[in-house]
């Protein structure tokens, strides 16, 4: 298990196409993969999941993978929220 502190740098946080372009990556591994706000966990590879988290710009969350790809997935998607 892998986890990764993070804070959101895209303009409009993990809202809408943001949020759709993160699930979609995050689907492409086979690592379980999950994100943490505050004291809420939820499955990265669901939108309805992500979007209830209302993530912005500035916010932190804690990216947490699990699985043979863990290192891939968990650096992928770090850069994806890192993009300005």
């Amino acid at each position: 298990m892998k986890e990764q502190t993070i804070t959101i740098d895209l303009d409009t946080g993990l809202q809408a196409r943001p949020a759709a372009q993160f699930v979609q990556l995050a689907n492409r591994f086979s690592s379980d993969v999950f994100i943490e706000k505050g004291s809420k966990r939820i499955n990265a590879k669901s939108i309805m999941g992500l979007m209830s988290l209302a993530v912005g710009q500035g916010e932190e969350i804690k990216l947490i993978a699990d699985g043979s790809d863990e290192d891939k997935v968990i650096n992928e998607l770090s850069d994806f929220v890192k993009q300005p």
